[in-house]
């Protein structure tokens, strides 16, 4: 079986491999390959890699010396990294334990390994991790040319929708006021700020708010970023008209939400809205929803309709592009 590469023209490479770092996705088991002037650089997870790259399989040689945690193992473990943390996803705890043993003992760059001990639950949208090797659950992660410091433990943070992020921060224009009604650590809000837009963060979660705050600071955005602890409904009122753009990333229940981005809304607004839909019908009730808040006192267009990830079966993570115009 072949390895997923990033295929680009040779003299784009280095540019290509910048941006797949800068998104976690190069694959350091691998060495980077020439064939007949085209540069194959092997990623970890093609489902991630941006759009307007080609994924292809190739056969890349194993990294002279660097050993893997397959080496150790009689089978190919799944895990994923944020930073210099490993993360499995395994309910036999002997398992567990033996691929995280595995992964410390490789070449791969890592300090702990923690396995998901419970799914998403709460308001605050967190999980209970075990830690298998190593310590403590605080991750530095580089995304598209941002860092951000956060807790596993603490906050919700998914590196898995890296390339979705940097598709709506593409759109982002210079002077435009941005607000993110759920915004966590900033892994919207930041990037918006770094292209020159004014943005506005709220969370209920103080922790995650306090991580904004810094990661503002540390990626030199801090004059354009401002982060709110409380529930969006409740601060609205200070922003009601002034948003030209607005993201909702609450994939289960923004819905209940918008009413609030309508009042945030002004004249021109852009709202991507995150949502969870049967495959039989991906797009229909959040556009219904949509209209319901938004008209008459807006005009509606779908500008796109995009599936941003499977998320069980025969269910998909998906995402409205809408422009209201009053």
């Amino acid at each position: 079986m072949g390895v997923p590469c990033v295929r680009v023209p040779r003299e784009a490479g280095e540019e290509t491999r910048q941006r797949l770092a800068e998104a976690n996705l190069v694959d350091d088991g691998y060495d980077i390959t020439v064939v007949d002037g085209q540069l194959y650089v092997p990623v970890t997870d093609p489902t991630a890699v941006p759009s307007d790259f080609t994924v292809v399989e190739a056969d890349p040689p194993v990294r002279e010396g660097q050993t893997m945690p397959a080496d150790a193992l009689d089978f190919d473990p799944s895990y994923e990294r944020i930073g210099d943390v490993a993360i499995v996803d395994e309910d036999d705890d002997e398992r567990a334990r033996m691929i995280a043993d595995a992964i410390m003992g490789s070449d791969l760059p890592v300090r702990a390994v923690l396995n998901r001990a419970s799914k998403i639950k709460g308001e605050q949208r967190v999980r209970d991790w075990d830690i298998l090797a190593g310590e403590g659950t605080e991750v530095t992660h580089r995304e598209y040319g941002c860092t951000f410091d956060l807790d596993l433990a603490e906050v919700y943070f998914s590196p898995r929708l890296a390339t979705e992020r940097h598709r709506v921060t593409k759109q982002v224009g210079e002077g435009e006021q941005t607000f993110d009604m759920f915004a966590g650590v900033g892994p919207f809000a930041i990037p918006f700020a770094k292209r020159g837009a004014s943005c506005v963060g709220t969370d209920i979660n103080e922790t995650a708010i306090e991580y904004l705050q810094a990661n503002a600071e540390r990626n030199g955005v801090a004059d354009r970023m401002t982060g709110i602890c409380g529930d969006v409904r409740e601060v609205a009122g200070e922003y009601e008209d002034w948003a030209d753009r607005v993201v909702m990333n609450l994939p289960h229940s923004a819905d209940e939400f918008l009413e609030t981005a309508v009042r945030l809304a002004a004249d021109e607004c852009v709202v991507h809205y995150y949502d969870i839909q049967h495959e039989d019908d991906l797009f229909g009730p959040g556009q219904k929803a949509i209209r319901a808040a938004a008209e008459p006192a807006y005009d509606v267009t779908v500008e796109t309709r995009h599936t941003v990830r499977s998320y069980a079966p025969k269910e998909h993570n998906i995402v409205l592009d809408v422009r209201l115009t009053r």
